[in-house]
């Protein structure tokens, strides 16, 4: 079956997270200046380059648009682009003209990688074995300093006789290679593709340069500098044992002695804070990444069978909580809705006195009983200043129990701030045929095709709202609404038009 990895996975290796290291240790320098912008490449070409790959992860079975996971990654990742802001990293073209989006992916193996134009991929595989969430941001911070410092496109300025797409095609089949070493060999062969690659790594000191930036930004971010450390003390564990394909990202990011010694040195430099005590919203993202990033039936009885195991009274610990919450939606992906009410139960007086982890309890029960096919739960969630958990789900709710109107005005409103939510516009799309708009619907269509840069659906889309539009006798809102998908189709045939020339 085609997936995260089989599809797209010899991509990454090649650029994003700096495939394989091929080249020759070198000595480190006493101090790491840092080192320049020399791409010829403009940010607007990268940019586009990088909407290429974007749109072939979007279409991978192993895509993922979790709404509480990408609300959680989000926090994060909003807080280091903020800090490179403030640090001068992130330069005002860069930031205006790059994406900046951190899309999921389902893989349990421990990976995260940089493309070209600010796009970032994560798995689920590696939130799974992290601690807490500076760990996390260590990670992210590192990717995020790759991008910021041009690392990506001078190494594709070092190949300036391959087009950008052949480079991009090169990025889709490492992407696949960082995990499936036969579909590398299907996609990457040849001595050029092997020269293609190896120009394509990231240098040692490109990758010194990320750490060091990188470790600033996390800091800078209020995220602890022990997650810097803790993960690099994983990742070396997992060479010194071995990597036996699980973790890949030490084949695009080798761990080196002298790296883990300079962030060790380096977190001397800082005052060490106090645990505030377990970071329960961290433990239940993890717990929610290892149901979702697709585990087998036997896998998810063990994590049901885990979270029945424990006795309720005694004090609750991060690994509990995860027990739990995990234990919760594994039963609810066993359609055994029952134990999963009861497992969802136990959370709150787990997490009590957090109130962020109190709100994720409640949406996990309110998911869970949506599922069961009770969906007063999710009626209830508050609609005033919703986040979006609650107001995708709270929105599917609404249209199985036929208040589609109610649903189409919220979701009107989220799409108008938040245009790139394809999940959004889809339930938008839903609510709109529910009231027999088809126009409408066919239009909310096309605009989830525009968010995953998939501009040929949405033009089609955006045609058939057209025959709809000729075929009816339109009042005045609907004249509106078919102005509106005119406008909209031309941009999009603009936007093809581009693309076609680039090839």
């Amino acid at each position: 079956m085609s997936n995260w990895k089989d599809r797209v996975g010899a991509a990454a290796a090649a650029l994003g997270v700096a495939l394989l290291a091929v080249l020759p240790p070198q000595p480190a320098p006493a101090q790491i200046p840092t080192l320049g912008d020399s791409s010829d490449m403009t940010s607007t070409t990268e940019r586009k380059l990088g909407e290429r790959i974007a749109r072939e992860l979007y279409r991978d079975p192993d895509y993922l648009d979790d709404a509480v996971l990408d609300e959680y990654v989000h926090g994060i990742w909003s807080r280091l682009l903020a800090a490179a802001r403030a640090r001068g990293e992130l330069t005002a073209e860069l930031d205006e003209r790059f994406a900046w989006q951190v899309l999921l992916g389902k893989d349990r193996s421990i990976n995260a990688f940089a493309l070209p134009g600010g796009w970032l991929g994560l798995h689920l595989g590696l939130i799974n074995v992290t601690a807490s969430r500076d760990e996390v941001a260590s990670v992210l911070a590192h990717e995020l300093s790759h991008v910021t410092q041009r690392h990506i496109s001078r190494l594709m300025t070092q190949e300036k006789r391959q087009a950008p797409w052949v480079i991009g095609a090169m990025i889709l089949g490492a992407i696949a290679a960082s995990k499936n070493p036969e579909a590398a060999n299907a996609l990457v062969t040849g001595g050029q593709a092997l020269a293609m690659q190896n120009q394509l790594n990231f240098s040692r000191d490109m990758e010194r340069e990320a750490d060091r930036i990188g470790y600033g930004v996390l800091t800078q971010a209020g995220f602890q500098p022990q997650g810097f450390v803790a993960m690099f003390e994983k990742l070396q564990q997992a060479s010194r044992l071995n990597d036996n394909g699980s973790f890949p990202y030490l084949r695009t990011h080798p761990m080196t002695t002298e790296r883990m010694a300079d962030m060790q040195s380096r977190q001397q430099l800082v005052a060490r804070t106090a645990p505030a005590g377990p970071d329960l919203v961290h433990a239940m993202m993890v717990g929610r990444a290892r149901v979702l990033s697709n585990p087998g039936v036997d896998t998810l009885r063990s994590y049901v069978n885990d979270g029945q195991a424990l006795a309720a009274a005694k004090p609750a610990t991060a690994r509990d909580v995860t027990a739990v919450y995990a234990a919760a939606l594994a039963a609810a992906n066993l359609r055994d809705f029952t134990a999963a009410g009861r497992l969802a139960a136990k959370l709150p007086a787990l997490v009590a006195g957090d109130a962020e982890a109190a709100r994720l309890a409640g949406l996990l029960a309110s998911e869970i009983a949506l599922r069961a096919g009770d969906p007063s739960r999710a009626l209830a969630l508050p609609e005033a200043g919703a986040r979006r958990p609650e107001l995708l789900l709270s929105a599917r709710a609404g249209i199985e129990r036929g208040r589609a109107a109610q649903v189409a005005d919220r979701l009107q409103t989220w799409v108008a701030l938040h245009p790139r939510d394809a999940q959004a516009w889809q339930l938008l799309a839903s609510a709109y045929a529910a009231q027999g708009q088809s126009m409408r619907s066919i239009r909310a269509e096309a605009e989830a095709q525009v968010a995953h840069l998939d501009y040929q659906a949405a033009l089609d889309r955006f045609k058939a709202a057209q025959e709809v539009a000729r075929r009816g006798a339109p009042g005045r809102g609907d004249h509106i609404e078919a102005s509106i998908i005119d406008t909209r189709a031309r941009q999009v045939e603009s936007l093809l038009r581009e693309q076609s020339l680039e090839r």
